[in-house]
């Protein structure tokens, strides 16, 4: 098929559109080449895969008449463009909900015009639309709690506990989890989960959701200060800086590799199986932030730097949520190939010619100047 993959110059969009030609088929990449993530004045990236089938576009998915362009052109579509950031997410509301939800709107109203021709869609959505994880509580019974106040954290009480003060015991989140999203970007992701859906189901078009996890792997923009956990502790690392970590480190996260989260896209484009779903995208395992930051601090032989714990926190950060991966396993054919220090270890050429500039602490700066940061 020839695949229009929105966000294809990408952390993840260049994995995906390594593993379409992989298999054969055609791809037009739309990317905007946010200075963000690519840095000022970007060009077309170099990790990007060079082939006769691949045809790069800087555009952005805004532009109606660029997008009519090419989903004129395609069979199916791979949707991962958006802004990204949550912390950021809660003070650029209008530029993240223009660039996810009304560039999600201008793309499936330039697919209706051409509905007859598309045979899939597939769009990126998030583990952040949960919100706080699923639990047992004291009684073994399913829970999904509240998440904490700010009193609470302020007093260093990171857990969740019942109304009888009993500690509730984190386990994975399925699908059937109500949705708690609890940022403007967890918000976006959900209407763009939901509108391609509805939209899919409306007019007949196989339409697949991946509720992605924590993605990490090479190529992820170390320079930008809203990235990935696991990035931002590389970066600080190369820079001889302790990583910094929020409450006590011990709030656990599911990290899915690259390369995985890329085949499974590849699987919903070939596949018929997961048609109309929304599908949990990560490891199936859970890892603590600070054994994150201990893992990455060993693998780059830092080891005489030390995890500073700041007990500092973010309003409406969520304790624990880590991914039942059994529908997608059960609907795809789909396991992870990488488990976490594996998968870092994939990572180590490509860290060690990083040049990255740190940038984290802007960023806190700009959450306490927020007031989001405490």
């Amino acid at each position: 098929m020839k695949v229009l993959v929105t966000g294809g110059a990408g952390f993840i969009g260049s994995y995906v559109c390594e593993q379409l030609l992989s298999n054969g088929h055609e791809v037009i990449a739309l990317d905007n080449l946010d200075p963000q993530i690519h840095g000022d004045d970007a060009e077309w990236p170099e990790y990007m895969p060079e082939s006769d089938s691949i045809t790069n576009v800087i555009g952005d998915v805004r532009d109606r008449e660029l997008v009519r362009t090419w989903v004129e052109q395609v069979d199916a579509i791979i949707h991962l463009a958006a802004a990204v950031g949550v912390g950021q997410s809660m003070y650029k509301i209008e530029h993240y909900c223009s660039v996810s939800v009304m560039g999600t709107a201008i793309l499936l109203e330039e697919i209706l015009r051409v509905k007859d021709s598309i045979k899939k869609l597939v769009v990126a959505s998030s583990m952040s639309i949960y919100g706080e994880g699923s639990y047992h509580n004291a009684a073994g019974e399913l829970c999904y709690p509240n998440g904490r106040s700010t009193e609470d954290m302020q007093n260093g009480r990171w857990e969740l506990y019942d109304a009888n003060n009993a500690e509730y015991s984190p386990i994975p989140v399925d699908e059937e989890k109500p949705l708690k999203p609890d940022s403007i970007y967890a918000v976006n992701k959900r209407d763009q989960e939901e509108m391609c859906l509805a939209f899919g189901k409306a007019y007949g078009i196989p339409t697949v959701a991946f509720r992605m996890f924590n993605v990490y792997g090479a190529r992820q923009a170390l320079s930008n200060p809203y990235t990935g956990v696991a990035a931002i502790f590389s970066s600080r690392i190369l820079q001889g800086k302790a990583p910094m970590i929020f409450e006590d480190g011990n709030q656990r996260r599911d990290f899915v590799h690259v390369e995985d989260v890329a085949r499974a896209y590849l699987y919903a484009i070939e596949k018929e199986t997961a048609n109309g779903l929304a599908l949990n995208l990560g490891s199936g395992n859970s890892v603590s932030v600070k054994e994150i930051a201990e893992t990455l601090l060993t693998l780059l032989r830092r080891e005489d730097l030390e995890v500073e714990i700041t007990n500092k926190f973010r309003d409406g950060d969520i304790r624990n949520c880590f991914a039942d991966i059994s529908l997608i396993q059960e609907k795809l054919g789909w396991s992870p190939n990488y488990e976490f220090t594996h998968g870092v270890k994939t990572m180590l050429p490509w860290l060690a010619a990083q040049e990255g500039v740190e940038l984290s602490a802007d960023s806190m700066k700009e959450l306490m100047e927020q007031g989001l940061l405490k």
